[in-house]
C-alpha cells in the first residue's frame, strides 16, 4: 500500500515549483472525461428541451454552439486549476502552436468564423431553400465548420460555410416564400389568339396553388419561327423546386386538355420547303 501511495504521489512533470503526481493526473483525466461528458448531455438535452418549445432552429443551435465552447474552456480551466498549474507555463508553448496553427489552419478558421456569422446574422436559415452554382436544395443544418444542404435530388452536400459568404447564394426564402414562375406554350399560326388568352387565364385561376394575388398574367410573347408563343406568369407559395416543377406540370396537363377541347393546336416545328423547277416523277 505505502509503495502505492509513493508511485501515486512520485512527481511526473514539474513546472518550476509546481510538482504534478501521478494521482493528480488520473484526478484530472476522471474529472475531464465525466467534465466533457456532462457538458456535451446536458447540452443535447438543452437543445431538446428548446426545440419542443417551438423555437427557431437557428437561435437553439447557436446557443447550443456557445454553450459547448464556454463549457468545454470551463472544464478546461478548471482541470489546469487542479492541477495548480500557471497559465504563464504554456505562454511560450502556446504561442508557437498559435503561429503554427494559425498557418496550417487558414480554411478551417475561416469556416469557423464564417459558420458563426451565418447563425448570428441569418442570412440563411435552417429550411431555406438556396441556390449556389448548380447546386439546389435546403439547409437541413448550419455547422460551425459547414451547412448541410439536402439537394433536389436527395443527395445531401457539405458546403463550407465560407463559400456561403463568399460566394454569391440566391436564397429563395430569405424574406417569404413567394415565388413568380412560368408555363410557355406555342400554338398554331391560325389559332384564335384572345381564345388561346381566355383558356390560359382559366387554368390559372382554377389552379388552387396559384395565387389570385398578385394576379396571374397571359402574355403574347413572340410572333415564332411555327408558332404563337404565349407565357403564362403566375405567383405561389413554394420552398423547393421540386413544388414548383408539380405546378407548372398540371398546368401543362390543364392547358393541353382545355386546347383539344376548343380545338386549338400546340405547334410544333415545321418547314416549308420550295423547289425551283419542273418536278417530275420517274416510273420505276
Amino acid at each position: 500500500m505505502e509503495q502505492l501511495n509513493r508511485i501515486l504521489n512520485a512527481p511526473l512533470i514539474v513546472f518550476g515549483d509546481v510538482a504534478i503526481t501521478l494521482a493528480q493526473v488520473l484526478t484530472v483525466l476522471a474529472l475531464l472525461v465525466g467534465g466533457i461528458f456532462f457538458v456535451l448531455w446536458s447540452g443535447r438535452f438543452l437543445r431538446s428541451r428548446m426545440l419542443k418549445r417551438n423555437l427557431d432552429p437557428n437561435v437553439v443551435q447557436l446557443a447550443f454552439r456557445a454553450y459547448l465552447i464556454l463549457g468545454m474552456a470551463i472544464v478546461g480551466m478548471s482541470t489546469l486549476d487542479l492541477l495548480s498549474v500557471p497559465l504563464a507555463a504554456f505562454a511560450f508553448v502556446s504561442g508557437a502552436v498559435a503561429i503554427g496553427f494559425g498557418f496550417g489552419a487558414q480554411n478551417i478558421i475561416n469556416n469557423f468564423i464564417s459558420g458563426w456569422i451565418l447563425m448570428w446574422e441569418r442570412p440563411i436559415k435552417i429550411g431555406d431553400f438556396l441556390e449556389l452554382g448548380d447546386v439546389r436544395g435546403t439547409v437541413e443544418s448550419i455547422n460551425t465548420r459547414s451547412t448541410r444542404i439536402r439537394r433536389v435530388d436527395g443527395v445531401h452536400l457539405l458546403i463550407p460555410n465560407s463559400q456561403l459568404l463568399e460566394n454569391t447564394v440566391t436564397n429563395w426564402t430569405l424574406v417569404d416564400d413567394l415565388v413568380r414562375t412560368a408555363v410557355r406554350v406555342g400554338v398554331a399560326y391560325d389559332s384564335d389568339v384572345r381564345l388561346t388568352e381566355t383558356l390560359m387565364y382559366r387554368v390559372a385561376e382554377k389552379h388552387p396553388n396559384v395565387l389570385k394575388t398578385p394576379e396571374p398574367m397571359v402574355i403574347f410573347d413572340n410572333f415564332g419561327d411555327s408558332s404563337l408563343e404565349f407565357e403564362l406568369n403566375f405567383w405561389v407559395h413554394s420552398t423547393a423546386e421540386r413544388g414548383l416543377r408539380m405546378i407548372r406540370s398540371d398546368l401543362r396537363f390543364q392547358i393541353d386538355a382545355l386546347f383539344r377541347e376548343h380545338g386549338l393546336v400546340i405547334a410544333f416545328p415545321q418547314r416549308d420547303v420550295h423547289l425551283n423547277g419542273e418536278l417530275r416523277l420517274l416510273n420505276s
